[in-house]
Protein backbone atom coordinates (compact mmCIF):
# COMPACT_ATOMS: atom_id res chain seq x y z
CA UNK A 1 0.00 0.00 0.00
CA UNK A 2 2.94 2.32 0.79
CA UNK A 3 3.94 1.91 -2.88
CA UNK A 4 0.81 2.53 -4.23
CA UNK A 5 0.55 6.08 -2.55
CA UNK A 6 3.96 6.85 -4.26
CA UNK A 7 2.40 5.97 -7.43
CA UNK A 8 -0.02 7.89 -6.37
CA UNK A 9 1.66 11.20 -5.19
CA UNK A 10 4.41 11.55 -7.59
CA UNK A 11 2.09 13.25 -10.33
CA UNK A 12 0.48 15.58 -7.63
CA UNK A 13 3.31 16.21 -6.65
CA UNK A 14 4.80 17.52 -10.05
CA UNK A 15 1.81 19.38 -9.84
CA UNK A 16 2.56 20.88 -7.15
CA UNK A 17 5.90 22.03 -7.48
CA UNK A 18 5.79 23.18 -11.23
CA UNK A 19 7.20 20.20 -12.68
CA UNK A 20 3.90 18.89 -14.50
CA UNK A 21 3.51 19.21 -17.93
CA UNK A 22 2.04 22.76 -17.65
CA UNK A 23 2.15 24.82 -14.43
CA UNK A 24 -1.23 24.52 -12.19
CA UNK A 25 -2.47 27.49 -10.61
CA UNK A 26 -2.90 26.68 -6.77
CA UNK A 27 -0.97 23.42 -7.70
CA UNK A 28 -0.11 22.98 -3.82
CA UNK A 29 -4.37 22.51 -3.00
CA UNK A 30 -5.27 19.63 -3.50
CA UNK A 31 -8.95 18.23 -2.44
CA UNK A 32 -9.46 14.60 -1.74
CA UNK A 33 -13.28 13.93 -2.67
CA UNK A 34 -15.97 10.68 -3.96
CA UNK A 35 -19.35 11.39 -5.04
CA UNK A 36 -21.11 9.55 -1.84
CA UNK A 37 -19.80 8.55 1.87
CA UNK A 38 -18.28 5.84 2.44
CA UNK A 39 -15.52 5.68 -0.61
CA UNK A 40 -12.67 5.50 1.59
CA UNK A 41 -12.03 9.66 0.78
CA UNK A 42 -10.58 10.02 4.59
CA UNK A 43 -8.51 7.02 4.35
CA UNK A 44 -6.81 8.16 1.39
CA UNK A 45 -6.42 11.79 2.24
CA UNK A 46 -4.77 10.83 5.54
CA UNK A 47 -2.34 8.22 3.57
CA UNK A 48 -1.77 10.59 0.74
CA UNK A 49 -0.78 13.26 3.36
CA UNK A 50 1.53 10.76 5.39
CA UNK A 51 3.11 9.69 2.32
CA UNK A 52 3.84 13.23 0.95
CA UNK A 53 5.31 13.70 3.99
CA UNK A 54 8.14 11.84 3.80
CA UNK A 55 8.86 13.99 1.10
CA UNK A 56 12.45 16.14 2.22
CA UNK A 57 11.74 19.24 0.70
CA UNK A 58 7.87 20.06 1.41
CA UNK A 59 5.73 20.45 4.66
CA UNK A 60 2.28 18.99 4.55
CA UNK A 61 -0.87 20.02 6.12
CA UNK A 62 -3.95 17.92 6.13
CA UNK A 63 -7.09 19.97 6.58
CA UNK A 64 -10.69 17.99 7.89
CA UNK A 65 -13.08 20.25 5.27
CA UNK A 66 -15.82 17.35 5.51
CA UNK A 67 -17.15 19.76 8.24
CA UNK A 68 -20.61 17.71 8.71
CA UNK A 69 -19.08 14.23 9.44
CA UNK A 70 -15.57 14.86 10.19
CA UNK A 71 -13.80 11.48 10.64
CA UNK A 72 -9.68 12.64 10.18
CA UNK A 73 -9.30 12.94 14.05
CA UNK A 74 -11.61 9.60 15.06
CA UNK A 75 -9.27 7.72 12.43
CA UNK A 76 -6.13 8.96 13.98
CA UNK A 77 -6.98 8.05 17.41
CA UNK A 78 -6.97 12.00 18.71
CA UNK A 79 -9.81 13.67 20.08
CA UNK A 80 -12.15 16.47 18.64
CA UNK A 81 -10.24 19.90 18.62
CA UNK A 82 -10.76 23.67 17.12
CA UNK A 83 -10.04 24.44 13.87
CA UNK A 84 -11.26 24.95 10.33
CA UNK A 85 -14.60 25.97 11.83
CA UNK A 86 -13.00 28.12 14.75
CA UNK A 87 -11.16 29.92 11.96
CA UNK A 88 -13.84 30.39 9.74
CA UNK A 89 -16.11 32.39 12.69
CA UNK A 90 -13.85 34.49 14.37
CA UNK A 91 -11.17 36.40 12.50
CA UNK A 92 -9.18 37.17 15.79
CA UNK A 93 -8.39 33.06 16.19
CA UNK A 94 -5.18 32.96 13.82
CA UNK A 95 -4.21 29.74 11.88
CA UNK A 96 -1.44 28.87 13.81
CA UNK A 97 -3.93 28.77 16.80
CA UNK A 98 -5.71 25.54 15.51
CA UNK A 99 -2.74 23.94 13.69
CA UNK A 100 -2.00 20.66 15.75
CA UNK A 101 1.69 19.18 15.13
CA UNK A 102 2.42 15.61 14.66
CA UNK A 103 5.16 13.35 15.59
CA UNK A 104 6.28 13.83 11.69
CA UNK A 105 8.29 16.73 11.92
CA UNK A 106 7.13 18.13 8.51
CA UNK A 107 3.24 17.20 9.08
CA UNK A 108 0.59 19.18 10.71
CA UNK A 109 -3.09 18.71 11.13
CA UNK A 110 -5.96 21.29 10.70
CA UNK A 111 -9.03 19.54 12.43
CA UNK A 112 -12.89 20.08 11.13
CA UNK A 113 -12.93 22.43 14.26
CA UNK A 114 -16.21 22.56 16.77
CA UNK A 115 -19.67 21.74 14.81
CA UNK A 116 -21.98 24.37 13.38
CA UNK A 117 -25.47 24.62 12.14
CA UNK A 118 -24.30 26.48 8.72
CA UNK A 119 -21.02 24.66 8.88
CA UNK A 120 -21.43 23.90 4.69
CA UNK A 121 -22.48 27.41 4.12
CA UNK A 122 -19.22 28.79 5.72
CA UNK A 123 -16.65 26.47 3.35
CA UNK A 124 -18.69 28.88 0.56
CA UNK A 125 -17.69 31.94 2.36
CA UNK A 126 -15.62 34.72 1.16
CA UNK A 127 -13.67 33.97 5.14
CA UNK A 128 -13.20 30.52 3.58
CA UNK A 129 -11.90 32.69 0.40
CA UNK A 130 -9.37 34.39 2.15
CA UNK A 131 -8.28 31.76 4.22
CA UNK A 132 -7.47 29.36 0.95
CA UNK A 133 -5.39 32.42 0.16
CA UNK A 134 -3.64 32.72 2.97
CA UNK A 135 -2.74 29.06 3.08
CA UNK A 136 -1.68 28.83 -0.43
CA UNK A 137 0.77 31.59 -0.38
CA UNK A 138 1.84 32.39 3.21
CA UNK A 139 4.18 29.04 2.85
CA UNK A 140 5.21 27.92 -1.10
CA UNK A 141 6.64 25.11 -0.03
CA UNK A 142 3.84 23.64 1.63
CA UNK A 143 1.20 20.69 -0.14
CA UNK A 144 -1.90 20.97 1.53
CA UNK A 145 -4.40 17.80 1.69
CA UNK A 146 -7.91 18.97 1.69
CA UNK A 147 -10.67 15.64 2.34
CA UNK A 148 -13.63 17.53 1.27
CA UNK A 149 -17.22 16.67 1.68
CA UNK A 150 -18.70 14.15 -1.15
CA UNK A 151 -19.72 15.77 -4.00
CA UNK A 152 -23.44 14.74 -4.53
CA UNK A 153 -24.21 15.67 -1.09
CA UNK A 154 -23.66 19.51 -0.82
CA UNK A 155 -23.08 22.55 -3.21
CA UNK A 156 -20.15 23.63 -1.02
CA UNK A 157 -17.90 20.70 -1.57
CA UNK A 158 -18.50 22.11 -5.66
CA UNK A 159 -17.25 25.46 -4.29
CA UNK A 160 -14.26 24.59 -2.26
CA UNK A 161 -13.37 22.35 -5.50
CA UNK A 162 -13.51 25.57 -7.92
CA UNK A 163 -10.54 27.02 -5.16
CA UNK A 164 -8.58 23.80 -5.59
CA UNK A 165 -5.78 23.60 -8.07
CA UNK A 166 -5.92 19.71 -8.18
CA UNK A 167 -8.94 17.36 -7.41
CA UNK A 168 -8.41 13.18 -6.28
CA UNK A 169 -11.36 11.85 -6.51
CA UNK A 170 -12.04 8.45 -5.30
CA UNK A 171 -14.35 5.47 -6.34
CA UNK A 172 -15.29 2.89 -4.61
CA UNK A 173 -14.07 -0.67 -6.55
CA UNK A 174 -17.67 -2.70 -7.25
CA UNK A 175 -19.53 0.02 -5.44
CA UNK A 176 -19.95 3.37 -6.67
CA UNK A 177 -22.67 3.83 -9.87
CA UNK A 178 -21.01 4.89 -13.43
CA UNK A 179 -23.74 7.58 -13.31
CA UNK A 180 -22.29 8.83 -9.89
CA UNK A 181 -19.15 9.21 -10.56
CA UNK A 182 -20.39 11.24 -14.21
CA UNK A 183 -22.30 13.46 -12.31
CA UNK A 184 -19.30 14.05 -9.79
CA UNK A 185 -17.09 14.88 -12.88
CA UNK A 186 -19.43 17.06 -14.26
CA UNK A 187 -19.82 19.30 -10.77
CA UNK A 188 -15.54 19.91 -10.62
CA UNK A 189 -15.29 20.86 -13.97
CA UNK A 190 -13.68 23.97 -13.34
CA UNK A 191 -10.76 22.54 -11.77
CA UNK A 192 -7.61 21.88 -14.27
CA UNK A 193 -6.18 19.06 -12.57
CA UNK A 194 -8.76 16.02 -11.75
CA UNK A 195 -7.33 12.39 -11.06
CA UNK A 196 -8.97 9.35 -10.11
CA UNK A 197 -7.83 6.81 -7.41
CA UNK A 198 -10.46 3.00 -7.80
CA UNK A 199 -10.66 1.88 -4.04
CA UNK A 200 -11.20 -1.28 -2.39
CA UNK A 201 -10.31 -2.85 -5.98
CA UNK A 202 -10.06 -6.68 -5.81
Amino acid sequence: MTDQFRVIKRPLLDNATGKGAAIVANGNLIMVTSSMPGEGKSFTAINLAMSLAMELNHTVMLVDADVTRPSVMTKLGLPPAPGLMDLLLNDKIDLSDVLLRTNVDNFTLLPAGLPHPRATELLASDAMTALLEEMGTRYSDRIIIFDSPPLLLTTEARVLASRMGQIVMVVQAEKTLQSQVKYALSAIEACPVRLMVLNQAR
